[in-house]
């Protein structure tokens, strides 16, 4: 998708509030992508990524500025902890693990594309299948029907949803397990990708609804249409020239010049993730992986710890550093309503369901977004996160009471209704107590 850095940032702009700095550093990392796709192969093997460290305090769009880049171009996503992996020679997850992680995410991509292709080509299989199925259940209302006719009116009815919800017997293909390893872990290769096809699938026979039965044949036939083998080639190559991975919490490793006791393990988890970021091939079971050219999107709240705490060859790899601002009242009350999926239209949609017109006014959202402000002020800042607290809080009683028979209802949640669920004398301490 060629968008400029300028309709990215339009884009971005529909989900995440405020951060136009971080928004304009993703963008053009993106747009620096399609500019290296059109150059001669011999610029585009000495180009690489400009990779990109976030600074700002939690819930303030950090991950959100990432994952929704990488959905706006469908490209390979992953988002991982740094916490999560050990050095070398420990017990525990290796760095490499996040470049399966990404391969893994790819082929799920490129394989549900190439099953929308194939949908209705593997839909009318299906159907077939399934007609052949049904008018062998239902031969006694057949009479004197001729069988073209009483076929025909069986498939009409399959297409109508006449028989959704009807049960009946098919024999449907059972998953390959993978290995349970240690402490819960699977093993990275099953019994069946060892062996692949040369032993076939084992078949169960279940009782299924025909809705259930047309998705999982649809899904078979579709498998049998598309050709796996380039499917891995084109996930492996996807991976590695479009592939994102964001790595959070990575302030949590850095050691601040200490080498004693659990530093020494945070360093070295360091040197491990350095020639992941520089660029190096990994082993996968879809073949060797190079990393030279993935997006590597990193950020910490950095508190206790700064970018410079981390070790120099790293810092390096980094080249573009980005600040996030803490969130302003103003912020609040905009992540309240304006996003298109707001929190506020989340929970509109959730109790129409209900019957219940749930309508939010201005000074509501005003005082919301104090609240979401001072709370985070007084306690621990989470950030945006606090307006799900809140606003979880303010509808228990009407979330709790909804339900059953009865005509639409419309609730006005306006500023005195707020001013009653959060009362604005409770101190910073109370505050933080009773909304989190």
């Amino acid at each position: 998708m060629d968008l400029t850095p300028r309709e990215i940032v339009n884009e971005l702009d529909k989900y995440i509030i405020g951060q136009s700095e971080a928004k304009k550093a993703v963008a053009v990392a993106l747009r620096n992508r399609y500019r290296r796709s059109m150059l001669s192969p011999e610029v585009m093997d000495e180009i690489t990524p400009k990779n990109i460290i976030m600074k700002g305090p939690t819930g303030v769009g950090k991950t959100e500025i990432a994952r929704r880049l990488a959905k706006l171009v469908k490209a390979p996503f992953i988002k991982v902890e740094a916490t999560k992996y050990t050095e070398v020679g420990y017990v525990g997850r290796d760095v490499e693990s996040m470049i399966r992680d990404l391969v893994e995410c790819s082929v799920r991509l490129v394989k549900e594309e190439r099953m929308q292709s194939v949908n209705e080509k593997a839909k009318k299989i299906a159907d077939e299948k399934l007609v052949g199925v049904l008018a062998e259940v239902r031969r006694a209302d057949k009479g004197d029907t001729p069988e073209d006719v009483f076929k025909k009116n069986v498939a009409e009815g399959l297409q109508k949803g006449y028989y959704d919800n009807e049960v009946i017997e098919i024999d449907v293909a059972e998953e390959n397990k993978p290995l349970e390893l240690m402490n819960g872990m699977s093993a990275e290769i099953s019994l069946g990708s060892i062996f692949g096809d040369m032993m076939p699938k084992k078949r169960k026979r279940r009782k299924i609804s025909v809705r259930e039965a047309m998705n999982i044949i649809v899904a078979e036939e579709s498998d049998k249409l598309i050709d796996n083998d380039a499917v891995k080639t084109e996930a492996v190559r996807r991976a590695e020239e479009e592939g994102i991975i964001f790595i959070d919490e990575i302030d949590k490793i850095a050691s601040g010049g200490k080498t004693s006791g659990q530093d020494v393990s945070r360093e070295g988890v360091q040197r491990d993730i350095l020639p992941i970021v520089e660029g190096s091939s990994v082993n996968t079971k879809y073949g060797m992986v190079k990393t030279d050219y993935i997006l590597f999107i990193a950020a910490g709240a950095f508190h206790v710890s700064k970018i410079s705490d981390l070790i120099p060859e790293l810092q390096g790899r980094f080249p573009i550093k980005v600040n996030l601002n803490p969130l302003t009242v103003e912020d609040y009350k905009r992540i309240l309503h304006q996003p298109e999926h707001a929190i506020t239209k989340q929970y509109e949609a959730l109790l129409a369901t209900d019957d219940v017109q749930l309508e939010f006014t201005d000074d509501a959202l005003d005082a919301i977004a104090r609240y979401a402000y001072n709370a985070n002020e007084t306690s621990e800042n989470i950030g945006a996160r606090r307006l799900h607290t809140i606003v979880e809080n303010l509808l228990e009683d009407i979330s709790f009471n909804a339900g059953g028979d009865h005509p639409m209802v419309k609730v006005v949640v306006d500023a005195s209704y707020v001013k009653e669920h959060m009362p604005s004398e409770l101190n910073g301490e109370d505050l933080g107590r009773v909304i989190l």
